[in-house]
């Protein structure tokens, strides 16, 4: 007994000695903590950096890791309180999946119930299912297909960088061939599409699929191989790699006839990405991301542009919607959807500013709600779940999922 009792007694006299000098060294370290007790007449503190969604261990987004310990998951911010009617509480960002090159186009499978996405220099779609979690390869190769969606009948609609078409899967199993050109000028590298209600389908084409990771460079001369130096048909089928851009980045609709109308110019939008129209169809949001390979413009800046669109599928006041900047750092976006109020979210692609990649949320009068942080960059995102209430990411490597408040507006 006397031997345990010294041994404790050091124990405690170590502990206090060692939180002593701990003490002393934080302090040392902490010059906020410094400033924070500072007489009134010096200059007031630097605030403090907005906390990242790095943590030491680091937080495991998985279904394996461990459980948050707040009521609102820590990660998902409340900037205006507007907000919290959408954020849903005591529910975490789970990383459902990781393991792609680069993760796009997340679209819900109503029926099947599953999700389905890109990933797009691994030229294969990836299937989620919801009932326990599993993964497969769902289509290889996908011709290094980026956005995706589901119509109002449930068909697949699938935007091809590597053959720069637009294709959709039929029921019985067959595909047809929606776009692959306009005015006899093969298209750029379709990237993201939204159904109407009305039969049609809206897509936009920049140029991001004419390269050597994510689809074919141009054939020698093209904008995107200039110099003739890329062998553009290398690990190809026959016939790929012959393709040269030939149109500007434009936004297009694919008429239930089948006719194929320019809606809105590279003029208008530069590098269109993302698209989403409104609850009420009345309106058309569409991300304008940055140069291209061969572009010779200046690209777009990274901001969120919104048209009216008329009875007659024609758009017009088109404006900035959003300068998509957060914290005074750009939160560049790329997927778009509303949700039955109006709001838009985008995905948010923040580069190396941790802590901004993401998602960001915007009222319909575009201002900030609330974002909600991921530790990848996010390339775009989709509602689904059987009550379309919850947010998935396709995030760089990785599938994350959120349920929220709300609900998507549109299928798919």
């Amino acid at each position: 007994m006397t031997h345990h009792q010294g041994a404790s007694d050091l124990s405690r006299r170590t502990l206090l000695k060692t939180a002593t000098v701990t003490s002393i060294g934080a302090t040392a370290l902490a010059p906020g903590f410094a400033l924070a007790q500072a007489p009134a007449s010096l200059p007031a503190p630097t605030p403090a950096a907005p906390a990242t969604t790095i943590t030491n261990p680091p937080r495991d987004f998985s279904p394996r890791g461990a459980p948050t310990t707040y009521f609102t998951d820590p990660d998902v911010l409340t900037v205006d309180p507007a907000f919290n009617a959408l954020a849903q509480p005591n529910t975490p960002i789970k990383r459902l999946w990781t393991g792609a090159l680069w993760a796009e186009g997340p679209a819900w499978n109503a029926q099947g119930r599953y999700l389905l996405w890109s990933d797009i220099p691994n030229n294969r779609q990836l299937r989620w299912l919801e009932d326990d979690g599993h993964v497969s390869v769902f289509r290889l190769p996908s011709n290094n297909s980026n956005g995706n969606s589901f119509d109002f009948q449930g068909r697949q609609l699938s935007c091809e960088h590597l053959t720069r078409r637009v294709v959709r899967y039929e029921l019985d199993g067959s595909a047809t061939v929606l776009a692959e050109s306009y005015q006899g000028k093969r298209l750029n590298s379709p990237n993201d599409i939204v159904p109407h209600p009305d039969g049609s389908y809206w897509f936009t084409d920049p140029p991001y699929g004419g390269q050597l990771y994510e689809g074919a460079p141009d054939a020698a001369g093209g904008p995107s191989n200039a110099s003739g130096r890329l062998k553009s048909t290398l690990g190809q089928p026959p016939g790929i790699g012959t393709f040269k851009r030939e149109l500007p980045t434009n936004c297009y609709r694919i008429d239930p006839s089948g006719r194929i109308d320019l809606v809105i110019t590279e003029e208008q939008v530069p590098d269109p990405n993302g698209l989403c129209f409104s609850p009420d169809h009345k309106k058309l949001y569409v991300a304008s991301t940055g140069k291209g390979p061969g572009d010779t413009g200046p690209g777009g800046k990274g901001v969120v542009f919104v048209f009216d669109v008329g009875t007659d599928n024609k758009v017009s006041n088109g404006k900035v919607f959003t300068e998509c900047m957060v914290d005074g750092i750009k939160c560049g976006p790329d997927g778009l959807r509303t949700d039955v109020d109006g709001n838009l979210w985008c995905s948010s692609n923040a580069g190396r500013a941790l802590g901004y990649s993401g998602a960001t949320v915007w009222s319909p009068e575009g201002k900030l709600l609330g974002r909600i942080r991921l530790p990848e960059v996010c390339g775009n995102i989709t509602f689904g779940g059987p009550k379309r209430n919850r947010l998935f990411m396709a995030a760089s490597q990785s599938l994350y999922a959120l349920y929220v408040g709300t609900q998507g507006a549109a299928p798919g």
